[in-house]
């Protein structure tokens, strides 16, 4: 993953050597929000107002940052209201590119640009920083609105009710507190954990990382013995944020990532909460496993100099998950 800087791409991967060889995740550039009526949203950003057809998705198949957003737009009924374009799940010297191929990479239909950087560069031709999914962009507008997927999932909770009808609601202001909590301890230490662990350059910091990592497999485990879900009886942001980690967990952090003490088919509780949300309605159609499996073994020359794509685990994610009321 290289980035751009002033506008000018740099075919360079993360710099280790100034952190004690721990990987640091950058933070996102776009961060407006979309709200029903366009006024300011919780980041003081407005005019940024919920209609149908004005707003596409850029994501990747294989990014379980992206998956969120494509979790949240099954979800919420969006699929007719936001339109979206998947890149190639090869993440080499040019970043992401709008290569298409026979397993779900689109292209560019918007713009039919070559690169994801290209879509930066449209919004800001001087931009530095790293090239990343999602993208929220406004057809109106001709900008990013957002990267940030975290606030993606918010906004697509929400702000389109009145477009959709759909007034689910998997961030209830009762539990925002709890929601708070459980999002930062996982994203930590698991989300963001099988990142520190895979692209750790030092035993110290690899070591930092994949203890804390089983510790919340383990603390998971304990907590799904309890409740069906994070946080009770109802699914929440919580569990949809936890699941993209997990789904790729056995076919690619295990191995790939050395997060190899155990697998999430080995936790009784959690393999089958995550077959649970695997099979709710409409959620397997947005994991492409494909995808998922060529990108991480194909793109990190660092970890897979040969790009050899391993022999990958049975799974049955359609076995009965049992997790009913």
């Amino acid at each position: 993953m290289g980035q751009l800087v002033d506008g000018i791409w740099h075919d360079v991967w993360y710099d280790t050597s100034k952190t004690g060889g721990t990987f640091k995740r950058t933070n996102s550039e776009f961060r407006n929000w979309i709200t029903q009526d366009g006024s300011p949203g919780p980041n003081g950003d407005g005019g940024f107002k919920a209609e149908s057809g004005r707003y596409h998705l850029y994501v990747s198949h294989a990014c379980p940052w992206a998956h969120r957003t494509l979790i949240f737009r099954k979800l919420k009924e969006l699929s007719e209201h936001i339109s979206v374009d998947v890149v190639h799940p090869d993440m080499l010297k040019d970043g992401w590119t709008f290569e298409t191929d026979e397993n779900g990479a689109t292209g560019d239909r918007q713009f039919n640009k070559p690169f994801l950087r290209d879509i930066y560069l449209l919004t800001d031709p001087n931009i530095s920083g790293r090239v990343t999914v999602p993208i929220l962009w406004d057809k109106q507008k001709s900008m990013i609105v957002s990267n940030e997927s975290s606030e993606i999932i918010r906004m697509f909770n929400s702000a389109f009710n009145t477009v959709t009808g759909n007034k689910l609601d998997f961030y209830p202001t009762e539990l925002h507190s709890a929601i708070k909590h459980v999002n930062q301890k996982i994203y930590e230490t698991l989300n963001n954990g099988v990142y520190r662990c895979g692209f750790a350059t030092t035993q110290i910091a690899y070591d930092a990382a994949v203890i804390p990592l089983f510790e919340t497999l383990g603390w998971l485990e304990n907590q799904l013995s309890n409740t069906r879900y994070l946080l009770g009886s109802e699914i929440t942001e919580a569990d949809w944020r936890l699941f993209p980690t997990l789904v790729r967990f056995d076919s690619v952090y295990n191995v790939h990532f050395k997060c190899s003490q155990k697998r999430i088919i080995d936790y009784p509780n959690l393999w089958a909460y995550t077959r649970e949300l695997y099979q709710h309605p409409g959620i397997a159609e947005t994991v492409n496993l494909h995808h998922i499996i060529r990108h991480y073994h194909f793109s990190h020359e660092t970890i897979n100099p040969n790009r050899i794509i391993p022999i990958n685990p049975i799974l049955d994610w359609y076995k009965p998950h049992g997790r009913g009321n």
